[in-house]
């Protein structure tokens, strides 16, 4: 008689172990996902010097620099009129254009930030 009753048992007790790892193992690739899709999100400020100049700082969510990356800045016409990358500081300084201008931090598709030079202010 014992031996029914430890059958029935064996399946519901490996069950519930391989239920919470497999609950357990979702929630974690969720959450990695998770934080994957959101660790890389691109940030640039740009400030008006005061002196003709403009300095544009940049990095990303992670903490990560923006050293390497690509920036430009275009005219009215969008024809770009500098053209450079951040410096090992995550800085891009530039003379300030005549006219109407804005700034493109590119940092990969789909990792682009624009400023209207009229955002860009002392």
């Amino acid at each position: 008689m014992t031996q029914p009753i430890a059958r029935s048992l064996i399946p519901s007790l490996t069950r519930k172990p391989l239920l919470h790892i497999a609950s357990a193992a979702t929630a974690l690739a969720l959450t990695l996902a998770t934080a994957t899709a959101f660790a890389h999100t691109p940030l640039c400020s740009c400030y008006d010097n005061g002196d003709g100049t403009v300095l544009c700082e940049g990095g990303f969510s992670d903490g990560s620099s923006a050293a390497g990356v690509g920036i430009r800045v275009l005219d009215a016409n969008d024809n770009v009129v500098i053209e450079g990358e951040m410096s090992e500081y995550s800085e891009f300084e530039f003379d300030k254009p005549d006219g109407d201008y804005k700034v493109v931090f590119d940092a990969g598709p789909g990792h682009d930030i624009e400023i209207a030079g009229s955002d860009i202010v002392e």
